[in-house]
Protein backbone atom coordinates (compact mmCIF):
# COMPACT_ATOMS: atom_id res chain seq x y z
CA UNK A 1 0.00 0.00 0.00
CA UNK A 2 2.80 2.38 0.88
CA UNK A 3 4.48 1.61 -2.45
CA UNK A 4 1.27 2.38 -4.37
CA UNK A 5 0.90 5.71 -2.55
CA UNK A 6 4.56 6.51 -3.16
CA UNK A 7 4.26 5.59 -6.85
CA UNK A 8 1.23 7.89 -7.17
CA UNK A 9 3.13 10.73 -5.51
CA UNK A 10 6.04 10.23 -7.92
CA UNK A 11 3.72 10.02 -10.94
CA UNK A 12 4.60 6.39 -11.71
CA UNK A 13 0.92 5.40 -11.40
CA UNK A 14 -2.13 7.65 -11.65
CA UNK A 15 -4.25 8.29 -8.58
CA UNK A 16 -7.94 8.50 -9.47
CA UNK A 17 -10.55 9.58 -6.93
CA UNK A 18 -13.36 7.03 -7.23
CA UNK A 19 -15.71 8.64 -4.74
CA UNK A 20 -15.88 10.83 -1.69
CA UNK A 21 -17.53 9.19 1.30
CA UNK A 22 -18.85 10.36 4.65
CA UNK A 23 -16.51 11.40 7.46
CA UNK A 24 -13.93 12.92 5.04
CA UNK A 25 -13.10 9.50 3.60
CA UNK A 26 -11.97 9.23 -0.01
CA UNK A 27 -11.86 6.06 -2.07
CA UNK A 28 -9.10 6.10 -4.68
CA UNK A 29 -7.78 3.79 -7.37
CA UNK A 30 -4.04 3.45 -7.96
CA UNK A 31 -3.08 0.91 -10.62
CA UNK A 32 -6.15 -1.29 -9.92
CA UNK A 33 -5.63 -1.10 -6.15
CA UNK A 34 -8.52 0.43 -4.20
CA UNK A 35 -7.58 2.46 -1.12
CA UNK A 36 -9.86 4.22 1.34
CA UNK A 37 -8.09 7.23 2.83
CA UNK A 38 -9.14 9.55 5.62
CA UNK A 39 -8.53 13.28 5.40
CA UNK A 40 -8.21 15.25 8.61
CA UNK A 41 -8.16 18.97 9.21
CA UNK A 42 -4.40 18.98 8.54
CA UNK A 43 -4.52 16.83 5.39
CA UNK A 44 -3.99 13.12 4.81
CA UNK A 45 -4.67 11.38 8.13
CA UNK A 46 -4.53 7.63 7.51
CA UNK A 47 -5.31 4.68 5.30
CA UNK A 48 -8.48 2.92 6.42
CA UNK A 49 -8.52 0.00 3.98
CA UNK A 50 -6.96 -1.38 0.84
CA UNK A 51 -7.82 -4.00 -1.74
CA UNK A 52 -5.19 -5.25 -4.17
CA UNK A 53 -5.80 -5.91 -7.85
CA UNK A 54 -5.90 -9.62 -6.98
CA UNK A 55 -8.62 -9.08 -4.36
CA UNK A 56 -6.59 -9.36 -1.14
CA UNK A 57 -7.90 -7.00 1.55
CA UNK A 58 -6.27 -5.24 4.49
CA UNK A 59 -7.55 -2.57 6.85
CA UNK A 60 -6.45 -0.55 9.86
CA UNK A 61 -6.56 -3.67 12.05
CA UNK A 62 -3.57 -4.94 10.05
CA UNK A 63 -1.40 -1.96 11.07
CA UNK A 64 -2.37 -1.27 14.71
CA UNK A 65 1.04 -0.08 15.94
CA UNK A 66 2.03 3.56 15.74
CA UNK A 67 4.04 4.22 12.61
CA UNK A 68 2.74 1.21 10.70
CA UNK A 69 -0.08 2.94 8.78
CA UNK A 70 0.97 3.22 5.11
CA UNK A 71 0.31 6.98 5.15
CA UNK A 72 2.71 7.44 8.06
CA UNK A 73 5.51 5.91 5.99
CA UNK A 74 5.28 8.64 3.34
CA UNK A 75 7.84 11.43 3.31
CA UNK A 76 6.51 14.96 3.82
CA UNK A 77 6.94 15.65 0.10
CA UNK A 78 5.07 12.45 -0.86
CA UNK A 79 2.27 13.24 1.60
CA UNK A 80 1.93 16.78 0.25
CA UNK A 81 1.82 15.46 -3.31
CA UNK A 82 -0.91 12.90 -2.46
CA UNK A 83 -2.95 15.63 -0.74
CA UNK A 84 -2.62 17.77 -3.88
CA UNK A 85 -3.81 14.87 -6.06
CA UNK A 86 -6.78 14.26 -3.75
CA UNK A 87 -7.84 17.89 -4.06
CA UNK A 88 -7.81 17.46 -7.83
Amino acid sequence: MYQRLRDAALGVHALRVERRLEHAWVQVDIDAWSLTLELGEHGLARCLACQTAEGAHADSEHWPRAGSDPCELLSQWERTRIEHLLRG
